[in-house]
């Protein structure tokens, strides 16, 4: 039997496929859009069984009836600032809904990639209908996806499991910042704190804005690795269905991952406000066109993640950062 795993050459993906390889499994049908072809490189170590393109994959889903144990879906348009709002729709909500009446029909589990950015400007981050207000396209989009699984939940015959990912950072996302292929660098913070002091010596932070100071805008951030650890939970326990948020549970600011990387990069421990001090962060004014379009401070509620039984801490700022820069000092 076939594990599918979307989008698998991308971030989580790619990340996703080497957990599995790691527990044995090797059946993975790896689908995604190689149109980006220096992504082939996140699955280059990992062993799969074969890899469909995306718009090859629906079309011919029917031959794997009866073949495939689960679905996780986490191919999307994941760029926020996105305008084309046509593509972004029939990518995130179009092909989800297609592929999940194909599970359904097939009563396998389908665990897929929603996004914090269903919250968008709201102060709470629970997942409820009143908490939910997205500032853009690509956040609307998941949150229709939502919608949908929330209505049909009731009578659905296999596990659905939607994972609102709240800052994901780590390993094989260095693709985001090719802008052949993306209207803007959606790395995450860490990747570009990193690039930047490598190249200048000095990591640029936004000055304040939505009434935080200098680089204490705070964000819920999460290792990829806690991220495909929640995945591969829901794939153990079936009985869990429904929308969940995926993050640390901690809001910190973007002052702690500069510093993170710095001193992990530099064998010190000195503090946001020396190294501001140091000039080695320094802040830039904040974007105009980002006005009234940005998350300040994102915070997961885990209360629904516990409910159901997962154990265990996810890694904060200071020692997945860490490990994180360890990686990228590697290659």
């Amino acid at each position: 039997m076939y594990y599918i795993v979307t989008g698998a050459a991308g971030f989580i993906g790619s990340r996703l496929v080497a957990a599995l390889n790691s527990r044995g499994v090797s059946e993975i049908i790896a689908v995604d859009n190689l149109a980006h072809a220096d992504k082939f490189r996140n699955l280059a170590g990992c062993e799969i069984a074969d890899y469909l393109d995306q718009s090859e994959f629906l079309s011919g889903i029917e031959k794997l009836d009866g073949a495939v144990e689960a679905v996780l879906h986490q191919g999307a348009c994941s760029d926020t600032t996105e305008t084309d709002g046509r593509y972004v729709m029939e990518n995130n909500y179009g092909y989800s809904k297609r592929l999940l009446e194909w599970c359904q029909e097939e009563e396998i589990p389908l665990i897929y990639a929603s996004s914090a950015a269903v919250y968008g400007a709201s102060a709470e981050f629970r997942e409820e209908p009143r908490c939910e207000k997205p500032l853009n396209i690509y956040g609307y989009s998941k949150l229709l996806f939502d919608q949908h699984v929330r209505r049909i939940l009731p009578e659905t015959a296999s596990q659905i499991a939607g994972l609102r990912y709240f800052n994901v950072y780590g390993p094989n996302e260095w693709h985001k910042a090719d802008k052949r292929h993306y209207r803007t660098n959606t790395t995450s913070v860490a990747y570009q704190a990193f690039q930047q002091f490598r190249a200048e010596g000095r990591v640029k932070l936004f000055a304040g804005s939505g009434g935080y100071g200098d680089g204490e805008q705070r964000r819920d951030f999460v290792h990829v690795d806690d991220a495909v650890a929640v995945n591969l939970w829901m794939l153990e326990r079936r009985d869990v269905s429904g929308i969940f948020n995926c993050g640390s549970g901690r809001a910190q600011a973007f002052n702690d991952v500069a510093a993170a990387v710095i001193n992990t990069l530099r064998g010190t421990r000195a503090s946001p406000q020396e190294l501001a001090e140091q000039k080695l962060i320094q802040y830039i004014p904040f974007p105009a066109q980002l006005q009234g379009k940005y998350q300040s401070y994102t915070q997961a509620d885990l209360s629904a993640l516990r409910a159901a039984g997962l154990p265990g801490a996810f890694m904060g700022v200071e020692e997945g950062v860490a490990a994180y820069v360890k990686e990228l000092m590697k290659e």
